[in-house]
């Protein structure tokens, strides 16, 4: 059961994504119904059953069949069109012909998909003039009396293609309707949950602030009393140091309560090893030629210490340059990278000899950009295009002593 519902679904799909095709079957179907058709009438005014006639349809009249079922392969595309042919085609069979003539039938299609693609009103006032028009017609062109079965059939059946095309295009409506809703209902509860996000992330924000500008002003001052009594009254400046010691203890434990608000149970720990630097240069060179990358390594002074954060831009600015080497310098590509003390600045510098295009000199790469917004916010400089030659050129120079971006005050570690 459950397979012969998929094969329908599958095949109704296939009929939607190729409507053209449906309703070529369609019209063939309805040109052997009217053929069938023609071959029947009535044994006499008491029979209910109809009987099948000697005499075959005239050439006329299968042309006129044939007309009005193939207009019915544009019904889709053109519905009001469709129905005005079909309607003159079953008009003409009626007047020219001494019986009730079956190619009303593709009229009666037209009309119920004329009433399943536009509006209530419409659908009354084309189905009222089109039930008028072939009823007339038969009534005044039939051998039959006016009110006979015949003419009344045609009646009834085009006011129920009419009431059909109508119910069908309704619940269409309603359909869309409730999909309608249903998206913005979603829509609704995503822009919500947006919403409530961000009031959520604006709160924490606002509670870190009070947090630490709250305490670190506590252990500003503390901490300022603690210098000023240092020599004189070494007690008063011990207790200072202890308040600096429980505001800092204070601020740590409201702010570990707070960040841990944001993190689930299914989030993996936090990381405790240190930040990288130039002490893993090795290391990170060696993944390099363990993946085919020859690399060529000169330090100036090795042994020299910078700032951390220097420490962590020259270790970065060194991965990604070695990383686009590996990505875009083709196949036999060598890359050197040196690091040397000049004065107040280190440059970095990775070279490599490559056939490939590299990345954009003009620094459109997302890799470069990374470099550069990196470097920028030390307050250094960064240079990166293709070498004369062949091959790419990445070098930074970055400042030993670390500008702040607030006070402009200059610092080194040690």
């Amino acid at each position: 059961m459950t397979s012969l519902g998929s094969g329908f679904d599958r095949v109704r799909g296939r009929l939607r994504a190729h409507p053209l095709v449906f309703d070529a079957g369609l019209a063939a179907a309805v040109l052997v119904c009217m053929v069938a058709g023609a071959f029947a009438e009535p044994r006499s005014r008491h029979d209910a059953l109809p009987a099948l006639v000697q005499e075959t349809p005239g050439l006329r009249s299968v042309l006129l069949m044939a007309l009005g079922a193939g207009a019915l392969v544009f019904r889709r595309r053109n519905p009001f069109p469709v129905l005005v042919f079909t309607g003159a085609v079953s008009v003409a069979e009626l007047l020219m012909n001494d019986a009730v003539s079956p190619v009303a039938m593709s009229c009666v299609i037209a009309l119920y998909t004329v009433a399943s693609r536009t509006d209530r009103p419409t659908t009354w006032r084309v189905g009222l003039v089109t039930m008028a028009t072939l009823t007339l017609a038969a009534m005044l062109s039939g051998p039959t009396p006016w009110y006979a079965q015949e003419n009344l059939g045609i009646f009834a059946w085009t006011g129920m293609a009419g009431a059909a095309g109508d119910a069908v295009r309704s619940r269409r409506a309603f359909i869309d309707a409730i999909r309608e809703r249903a998206e913005r209902a979603e829509r609704t509860r995503e822009e919500e949950a947006r919403r409530r996000v961000a009031e959520e992330r604006l709160r924490i924000a606002r509670d870190l602030h009070d947090v630490v500008a709250h305490h670190i002003a506590l252990v500003n001052v503390q901490a300022g009393v603690a210098s000023h009594v240092m020599d004189k009254r070494p007690d008063q400046a011990k207790e200072a140091l202890a308040h600096v010691r429980e505001a800092s203890r204070s601020a740590l434990n409201e702010l570990r309560a707070t960040v841990g608000l944001l993190r689930q149970s299914g989030d993996p720990a936090a990381p405790t090893e240190p930040a990288p630097g130039l002490a893993l240069l090795d290391e990170l060179v060696g993944t390099f030629r363990h993946a085919g990358l020859p690399v060529d390594v000169a330090r100036g002074d090795p042994d020299s210490r910078l700032p951390a954060a220097v420490d962590l831009a020259a270790y970065r600015i060194i991965q990604e340059a070695l990383t686009n080497v590996r990505k875009h310098a083709g196949p036999g590509a060598k890359a050197e990278v040196s690091v040397v003390r000049v004065g107040p600045t280190v440059e970095v510098t990775v070279l490599d000899n490559g056939t490939g295009t590299g990345e954009p000199a003009d620094g459109s790469g997302h890799g470069l950009l990374g470099m550069r917004e990196r470097v920028t916010a030390l307050g250094g400089t960064l240079t990166a295009g293709p070498r004369y030659g062949g091959g790419f050129r990445t070098q930074a120079i970055l400042p030993v002593k670390v500008r702040t971006a607030r006070t402009g005050r200059t610092g080194e570690d040690t």
